[in-house]
């Protein structure tokens, strides 16, 4: 229970806090009288040295402080172009970098605390919860370096300044988890797979198995 002020006066409050620093009391018997927890009892402890005379647990409602109405505008601003990424369906986005807001807004000398842009994106529609994290159903199947490479390519508009998609063709070592190859191509052709093939084997030598896409 958190709301002491309607099971204690004050002073019954005070009198336990004093009996633990003049070591009549230990912890825990305070934290049973009170039926309070550990971070509890150390946030009161806390207020107790900082005024034991003035210590109080009379509960005061405070209305939050509302931000200027410019800050809000702001805070709207720089959340409508992350929308607008987000939404579009040939960009790989799918999160909100609520950080990156945050950051840009202190360029401009605009102070907010992180969870004040996600709570004004949740009321704004630009708010997307995490997903259910999924079972990784890429184990590693191999037990050396180099026993299996897989390859495979994705096709996507890149960034949100290109015009066009672009493929980037990847290689990676199934037991380090190492990136080895990644390049864009204008267009996935049978050469370019080629092309990729030679720089990994060129620069990593030639692996046991490779693993392909369908294509």
């Amino acid at each position: 229970m958190d709301q002491l002020h309607r099971r204690f006066t004050d002073e019954q409050v005070r009198l336990l806090f004093r009996g633990y620093c003049q070591g009549m009391l230990d912890r825990a018997t305070v934290e049973e009288v009170l039926e309070i927890g550990r971070s509890r009892f150390f946030t009161l402890l806390k207020e107790y040295h900082g005024d034991p005379d003035k210590f109080s647990i009379t509960y005061r409602r405070e209305s939050p402080s509302r931000l200027p109405t410019w800050v809000e505008k702001e805070i709207q601003r720089e959340l409508m172009p992350e929308k607008s990424l987000v939404d579009e369906p040939d960009l790989p986005i799918t999160t909100y970098d609520y950080s990156a807001i945050r950051d840009r807004l202190a360029k401009q000398g605009v102070q907010v605390a992180l969870s004040t842009i996600i709570d004004r994106a949740k009321s704004s529609g630009c708010y997307l919860p995490h997903p259910a994290k999924k079972v990784h159903d890429r184990e590693v199947i191999t037990t050396a370096i180099g026993a299996l490479i897989q390859h495979d390519a994705s096709h996507h508009r890149w960034s949100p300044y290109a015009k066009e998609k672009w493929v980037l063709i990847t290689s990676l070592d199934d037991f380090s988890r190492r990136i080895l190859y990644a390049d864009f191509f204008e267009q996935e052709t049978t050469w370019a797979h080629i092309e990729a093939a030679e720089v990994l084997m060129r620069t990593y030598g030639i692996p046991l198995r490779c693993y392909v896409d369908s294509l």
